[in-house]
């Protein structure tokens, strides 16, 4: 894993930026903390940061390939878990390999077969070629978008990287936000290529962008197709295990430690036992870890988001798996910081205002940093497998919106009660996720003969895969590429989610669950008592010492009047949650306070330009 950046102008020599391309490249020295490499060749200049993690003296980058007709230069971040087999199909067509990695394939793949190597790959990454003979700039992003990719067109060319602090570091990226920028940050529609920094976007999943002396050039390699579903119930059971399998079996593959996230939970718990499988037949053992808070398991309040505590699931899974296992526990104190909070911010580039589920996060991440250099989440199985409340919610599945802002505003409140009241009447919030819910489901094919209701659940997935999880990978990415953690998603492989995504939502849910197809899959492997468990979310603190803690923070930003943060955040609102008598107990009050904190964090560290006319 790593981080990428470069930058082309067709009307100069960038060997003459080299501090330009230095600067771009050093804010990835998070992502890449094991080494660094630049290349300039004429109007193209490429930076990377390398995380190690495959061939370790082998992989370093930007990696080159001479012909007769220019030179072939590539930066890639990711992994690809099928390389072996295109090196010996690559080696049988003539090519000669000077190292091991995945990345020397992936650059030999790209002079066999262009910007077509891109349906070949699987795995995630996201990587740029500078091909000299034609003087042209080419950049693919993975089918799921694992690995995040930002591009900003310039007079002359393009700067792009992995990060928009990246792009931001070049002089020709303004840090500005348009009042388009703030209705994708203040709603949760996540608009496919939108980056909401001006100027910027995101290259979509499964996509190839081309830049050369002509302009840019977009082709989805990739996307989400309805295909009938021939298979019975045993037969797609059997084929979901066969898959998860294959699937892990290649996404252990690594030449540093590595581990895997146990929440406990149904995803995380399967993953974990088939990796286990798998590393015992190697004569190897798993190791595993898992968040927790200080008193969590000993005063935990059921709500309607959880209904039980993390901590004996995990426990259950560690001695059934026979992992090597270790929670990481938390106080309040460290979930509240500050310095923290600052951290996250600058990882993600935004104020997402996630606050201690994205404190809680970095710091797990940060804990595992000291023992493993790889690990295997269970995320997106929710996704693929219908596994969110939303799916089994009837006003859910009704509502002509997006179904998770159903379900949001019901635990949690408006995300915008925060924001200026004037300002939210300007943005007109309600019509811009209007038109994005339209144009989301615009596209969704319907199987001849499917009935509304498989055709409602068929959307509802859709927006899910093509839109929730995007959010949830990227927090996963920047919350562990910020300590230089390599996290790997098995159930984002392209391959089961083309099949799951096809399976009629009668046999999604079979007996009347969740994710019914992957509790049956794996059974054989779960302890009874998390085959039995019903969905619960990533893990929120519960301590009062936090909320109380939000709250002083609060207050002494309500002690700047003049800070920019109040020509956003309602400052009545906001000093009201911060002076109320006990410690804010409400999510949706809690989530007030951290999305103003955030905010005023963002400001202040990226200082952007707000355009709001």
């Amino acid at each position: 894993m790593c981080g990428i950046t470069g930058w082309v102008s067709y009307d100069r020599d960038l060997g003459t930026e080299r501090a330009t391309l230095d600067a771009m490249t050093e804010t990835m020295a998070c992502r890449g903390p094991d080494d660094r490499g630049t290349w300039t060749g004429g109007p193209a200049a490429l930076g990377h940061r390398r995380l190690a993690i495959i061939d370790l003296p082998g992989g370093r980058q930007p990696m080159t390939a001479a012909t007769p007709e220019g030179t072939v230069a590539l930066v890639y971040s990711g992994e690809t878990y099928n390389f072996t087999e295109l090196r010996r199909e690559l080696a049988a067509a003539g090519h000669r390999f000077t190292t091991d990695s995945d990345t020397e394939v992936v650059l030999r793949g790209y002079l066999q077969w262009g910007d077509s190597v891109a349906e070949r790959l699987n795995g995630m990454y996201a990587f740029a070629v500078w091909d000299g003979r034609h003087d042209r700039l080419v950049m693919v992003r993975d089918r799921m978008g694992i690995k995040p990719f930002y591009y900003h067109p310039t007079p002359d060319g393009v700067l792009f990287g992995s990060e928009p602090k990246a792009v931001l570091a070049n002089p020709l990226a303004r840090r500005r936000v348009t009042a388009d920028g703030l209705r994708e940050l203040f709603t949760f529609v996540m608009t496919p290529g939108h980056a909401v920094w001006d100027g910027m976007r995101e290259v979509e999943p499964g996509t190839v962008v081309t830049v050369d002396r002509s302009g840019i050039r977009t082709r989805a390699y990739w996307q989400l197709e309805t295909r009938p579903h021939p298979d019975d119930r045993g037969t797609t059971i059997a084929t979901v295990r066969g898959l998860l399998e294959d699937i892990v079996r290649r996404q252990l593959v690594a030449d540093v430690p590595r581990c895997t996230l146990l929440s406990g939970g149904l995803d995380s718990s399967a993953m974990t036992a088939l990796a286990a499988r798998e590393l015992a037949r190697r004569g190897e053992r798993v190791r595993s870890f898992a968040v927790d808070f200080a008193g969590q398991s000993e005063n935990f309040v059921a709500d309607e988001l959880r209904a039980t505590p993390d901590t004996p699931y995990v426990h259950d899974v560690a001695r059934a798996a026979d992992t090597d296992h270790q929670d990481i526990v938390l106080d309040a104190h460290s979930l509240a910081d500050p310095e923290i909070r600052a951290r996250v911010v600058r990882a993600r580039d935004l104020p997402m205002g996630f606050g201690d589920m994205d404190a809680s996060l970095y710091l797990l991440f940060r804990s595992i940093r000291d023992q493993s250099t790889v690990a295997l989440s269970g995320e997106s199985a929710d996704e693929v497998f219908g596994g969110y409340q939303q799916f089994f919610d009837e006003e859910a599945r009704r509502a002509d919106t997006f179904p998770w802002l159903v379900r949001h505003a019901r635990h949690f409140g408006d995300d915008t009660d925060v924001v200026r009241p004037d300002l939210t009447r300007a943005l007109d919030l309600p019509a811009y996720v209007a038109d994005a819910h339209r144009a989301a489901v615009a596209g969704v094919d319907r199987l001849d003969g499917e009935s509304d209701l498989e055709f409602r659940m068929r959307r509802m997935s859709h927006l899910h895969l093509t839109r929730f999880v995007r959010a949830l990978l990227d927090r996963k990415d920047r919350m562990s590429m910020a300590v230089g953690l390599e996290v790997r998603v098995p159930f984002c492989d392209h391959r089961l989610v083309e099949y799951v995504y096809n399976a009629p939502w009668a046999l999604k849910s079979f007996d009347g669950r969740e994710k019914s197809l992957l509790r049956e899959a794996t059974a054989d492997v779960l302890p009874r008592s998390v085959y039995d468990r019903v969905k619960s979310p990533y893990p929120s603190t519960q301590d009062p010492k936090y909320a109380l803690a939000l709250q002083d923070h609060a207050k002494e930003l309500l002690a700047r009047p003049g800070h920019p943060v109040f020509d956003l955040v309602d400052r009545e609102r906001l000093s009201r949650t911060a002076h109320h008598d006990a410690p804010v107990s409400t999510q949706a009050a809690r989530r007030g306070l951290e999305k103003a904190l955030d905010l005023a964090l963002w400001l202040d560290l990226y200082r952007p330009e707000l355009v709001l006319g």
